[in-house]
């Protein structure tokens, strides 16, 4: 964690709602707050996440965004009072909370504290990077239910844990600690209790420090590539990274790096 790191003077007025979203420099912060239900997911949060992430793809001011929770808790999953009746709260073909199956092109990362459990645990999933406190944890206790980790769950844990681990969790509903996901690599930086959000942050403005176009496509190349063999990933990856290579920022990046001076991706 980068204990230098301050937050940007421009911060807008968060939002109301079962959502807050405020903006600090190019950094989206996106809250859930249910804190009474541990952030569950119903319709109302569903939409509303969605449309953060609609205005963090829309705005060119917008780099990064966090996704963390409110009341100590980053998300207990899907509302199972409201889900007889309403479902699951997906958002058209982009999943759960318009999240688990949405392609975002812009880096994405959670947040955790305390419980992320079934499909707060695919949320955090379906980001990019993951920060939690040494009291949060992970969980997957859909068979419980009756129901299958279909957002995500059991298609990305397998790649992100030890096989057996994974399983374990999947079909027993364990809970992970933070601190074993951690040392299984499931989460980049392990905070103390209260600072996944400071720490989420921080990594945010290293993400900020490199040229947006190459963060975008580096995410690009990796979603693209994922479970193909190397000659189809190279022929994939050739047309995301022909037009970074030739685009006026890498002549830039390469001029910084010779001058022994930070780059200026405005130029």
């Amino acid at each position: 964690m980068n204990d230098t790191y301050s937050p940007p003077v421009n911060v807008h007025v968060p939002t109301a709602g079962p959502v807050r979203v405020e903006q600090q420099g190019a950094t989206l912060i996106i809250t859930l707050d249910r804190p009474h239900v541990r952030n569950a997911i119903d319709r109302p949060l569903a939409d509303a996440v969605d449309r953060a992430l609609t205005r963090l793809e829309n705005d060119s001011a917008l780099t990064v965004a966090v996704l963390t929770g409110a009341g100590g808790h980053f998300c207990s999953g899907m509302d199972l009072k409201a889900f007889p009746e309403h479902g699951v709260p997906t958002v058209a073909d982009r999943g759960l909370a318009g999240l688990t199956r949405a392609r975002l092109t812009k880096p994405l990362i959670a947040a955790v504290e305390g419980a992320a459990v079934a499909g707060g645990f695919e949320l955090a999933l379906a980001c990019d990077l993951i920060t939690a406190s040494d009291t949060a944890f992970f969980a997957l206790p859909e068979v419980a239910r009756g129901l299958i980790a279909a957002e995500g769950g059991a298609i990305r844990l397998p790649d992100r844990l030890p096989h057996h681990l994974a399983m374990e969790l999947l079909l027993t509903g364990t809970r992970l600690p933070a601190r074993d996901a951690a040392r299984h690599g499931l989460v980049n930086r392990l905070t103390s209790q209260g600072q996944a959000l400071h720490a989420a942050l921080a990594l945010a403005g290293e993400i900020q420090a490199h040229n947006p176009a190459a963060v975008r496509a580096t995410k690009q190349i990796v979603h693209a590539t994922r479970g193909r063999d190397d000659h189809t990933a190279f022929t994939l990856q050739t047309p995301i990274s022909t037009p970074v290579f030739a685009a006026a920022s890498a002549r830039e990046g390469a001029r910084a790096f010779t001058d022994k001076r930070p780059a200026d991706w405005t130029a």
